[in-house]
């Protein structure tokens, strides 16, 4: 017999509810409850999706197996590492934490404790950028563009962590090397914090990545382009298209390569119910999760370094 996981959720603010109809609606787990410090809308998810509210995320011991955090992320090191201990596995959101110190040390607790945590990169469960992985080998040049109109919802850190931060997982999810030189710069531009950045990595392999992200722009843009030696890749992931361009031999010696080039619809599938069950199937088997601690640990370490650059050049 199938023993039924029991999730729960901490935190049911715009994205801790769709976490919670994810569990609702998904074979193989029970949502049992969820967790918010407000407590008219922990009762008003709770009572729209048939579940309970528990007082306080300490109150899930004994009574979840996982969890999803997505409380803001100040909170992310307490929360999770309170679960973490209690030996519930988590999914905490991204970022990671809002320190590396923090991260690192939610990373030792679930290694620690032998406990599932997976971090809450969504769009390694975009997929367009699934289907661009196949043709993703060793890129020598990125591109990433994230621009987004201003919304309140993030802003208790900078757009790096916020914004950011997603493509830095991809990028170094991408090339597979040691980060060895950082320039960037960054405006704060509606609230206290850095609202639009741009970083220029370099890694120890030759490759250069060019990232853009901004809260505070006109217009939504999420794309990712890839350059390498047999392929360019152009990501959408808010159309959840790919282009790819490849270059083909010539037909004679004397004669010239051609460009063929791929449109691909990549549908537009639900990376979140994805990133959900492909946590919970980590939890069943115990085998180590999609999107790890260590994952969002280096993108997090990446982001300080962007932004200690930051610093340093204003």
């Amino acid at each position: 017999m199938t023993v039924r996981l029991r999730a729960a959720v901490v935190g049911v603010g715009h994205l801790g509810r769709f976490h919670a109809e994810k569990y609702a609606a998904l074979e193989g787990v029970s949502l049992v409850g969820v967790v918010d410090r407000d407590r008219g809308r922990a009762a008003e998810v709770a009572a729209a999706l048939g579940t309970r509210v528990f007082p306080d995320h300490r109150a899930l011991v004994g009574a979840a197996d996982c969890a999803s955090v997505a409380v803001p992320t100040r909170d992310h090191a307490a929360v999770a590492g309170d679960l973490l201990r209690a030996g519930i596995d988590v999914l905490v959101e991204k970022p990671l934490a809002s320190t590396v110190a923090e991260g690192a040390e939610l990373v030792r607790l679930a290694e620690g404790t032998g406990r599932v945590l997976q971090v809450g990169h969504l769009e390694r469960f975009n997929p367009a950028l699934r289907a661009a992985a196949a043709v993703v080998s060793e890129p020598r040049f990125l591109e990433c563009h994230r621009l987004a109109p201003f919304v309140e919802r993030g802003t208790d850190v900078d757009v790096i962590r916020d914004l950011m931060i997603h493509d830095l997982d991809l990028i170094l999810h991408f090339v597979g090397a040691e980060v060895v030189q950082v320039e960037s710069v960054g405006v704060p531009v509606l609230t206290s914090r850095v609202d639009i950045a741009n970083a220029r990595l370099r890694f120890a392999n030759g490759c250069i990545a060019n990232v853009t992200a901004s809260r505070v722009s006109l217009k939504r843009e999420r794309k990712l382009r890839i350059f390498q030696h047999d392929a360019y890749v152009a990501i959408d992931y808010d159309q959840r298209t790919v282009r790819i361009c490849r270059r083909t031999p010539p037909a004679t010696p004397e004669g010239l390569p051609e460009i063929v080039v791929q449109e691909h619809d990549a549908g537009q599938g639900d990376p979140l119910r994805d990133e959900i069950a492909a946590f919970l199937a980590a939890v069943a088997s115990r085998a180590a999760p999609a999107v790890s601690g260590r994952d969002g640990l280096r993108a997090l370490e990446l982001a300080e370094r962007i932004v200690a650059s930051l610093e340093q050049a204003g």
